[in-house]
């Protein structure tokens, strides 16, 4: 099958004979997505060596993740208009370049403002390739396969969540902080060689007048949906941000008992996206209103028993099980309630998510140096309790599709 044959006209979708053939481009944006959430998250492994080797506070070492988020958010809102009529295959390729960079900066950064530099860049690579990737999903493959591209495509994410907490903290204890960063460099240039080579020509899509991204705000089951979506995020890393400090210094584990931890926890993460993306069909909502609620009864468990290494290990195995399939569920939301405006929709969506991760992440580490880390995990069930209920709220105001 040509290139050619696999383009997307500008308003009709393309057959099913046409897109079928564009699984390895699914998959080579999976592999990017692995990438990119390893290279995010990193920093949750390696708080306490990064914090120590550039003087500076756990709660400041945490503001790399947040200032990502913050890069991510601005790049999301406007990727859309700014690349109207760029090749999306070749939009793409840049930000997976940008994310090479980013980690090469990352790596040899003598002081804490030059890694907030190559974590703005690559900020703007999650911004922009997030942004893009649902709609990029959905001219790929049949519209039928989209939920299961969907999965493949934060696979990714699970397998990245798997990988890179507790692979981050068993490198920085051998080859130091900076090389666990320098680990995903590789792979970074692995996934763009295979997306130049797998994804076929799409060029953008014509519409008459392409939605603002807060135009999409008015619709009453959006915004009800992404008020879901910022709760729950902003909870999930309120408390996943700052897991190896509450792990080392009230569960009391070792290095090695600390990787294990959050493999179980990864693994576990796994587990839960096949068995949850397997339910989405006709449990969407449900789902979307279950999980949250389930997680904030682990942030509860983990004050109250946060010092047995054996209830913390399987609260984790949950909190794992539970969050690494949410973005599989709220993935397949946009595909069905917003199938037209999927690029406006998909920056909206990124943004409003990379906004509450800053935010959790920013209001944990306040938390936490001020006020204790019980406060900062008590903060998280009160954000998931909220995210439950607009979940619960936006299926209500719907026109009652699938639970």
């Amino acid at each position: 099958m040509t290139q050619q044959a696999l383009v997307q006209s500008d308003n009709l979708p393309a057959s099913d004979t046409t897109r079928s053939g564009a699984w390895a481009a699914v998959f080579a944006m999976s592999l990017c997505v692995a990438v990119l959430i390893s290279s995010e998250f990193m920093p949750v492994s390696l708080l306490s060596p990064i914090a120590s080797d550039l003087g500076v506070t756990e709660g400041r070492a945490g503001q790399a993740i947040s200032v990502s988020g913050i890069f991510a958010v601005l790049t999301s809102l406007f990727v859309s208009r700014l690349t109207g009529g760029v090749d999306r295959r070749l939009v793409l390729a840049s930000f997976s370049l940008l994310l090479v960079i980013s980690g090469i900066i990352v790596t040899c950064a003598p002081y804490y403002p030059v890694l907030m530099i190559g974590r703005a860049l690559l900020g703007v690579a999650i911004g922009g390739f997030w942004s893009l990737s649902t709609a990029i999903i959905m001219r790929l493959v049949p519209a039928h396969s989209v939920p299961k591209a969907l999965a493949a495509l934060n696979a990714g994410n699970a397998i990245a969540a798997t990988v890179s907490a507790p692979l981050g903290s068993l490198l920085g204890s051998y080859i130091g902080w900076r090389g666990a960063f320098f680990a995903v460099v590789p792979l970074a240039l692995i996934s763009l060689v295979w997306q130049c080579v797998s994804l076929p020509s799409l060029p953008p899509q014509k519409t008459d007048r392409p939605p603002h991204v807060f135009r999409l705000l008015l619709r009453k089951r959006v915004s009800l949906g992404m008020a879901s979506i910022t709760l729950l995020f902003a909870g999930q890393f309120d408390l996943f941000t700052y897991l190896r400090p509450f792990l080392e210094t009230v569960t009391l584990v070792s290095v090695s008992t600390l990787s294990l931890l959050l493999l179980v926890m990864g693994l576990a993460g796994v587990l839960g996206t096949y068995v949850i993306s397997g339910l989405l069909r006709t449990r969407l909502f449900s789902i979307l209103g279950v999980v949250p609620l389930a997680m904030a009864v682990v942030a509860v468990g983990l004050v109250a028993y946060g010092s047995s290494v054996t209830i913390t290990a399987l609260l984790l195995a949950g909190w794992g099980f539970l969050g690494t399939a949410v973005p599989v569920g709220w993935g397949t939301w946009l595909s069905r309630t917003m199938p037209s405006d999927a690029e406006a929709g998909g920056g909206l969506q990124v943004a409003v998510i990379q906004l509450a991760i800053t935010g959790g992440a920013s209001i944990g580490g306040l938390l936490f140096d001020h006020a204790g880390w019980q406060t900062t995990f008590l903060f998280a069930a009160v954000a998931l309790a909220g995210s439950s209920l607009f979940a619960v709220l936006a299926w209500s105001s719907s026109e009652r599709p699938r639970r």
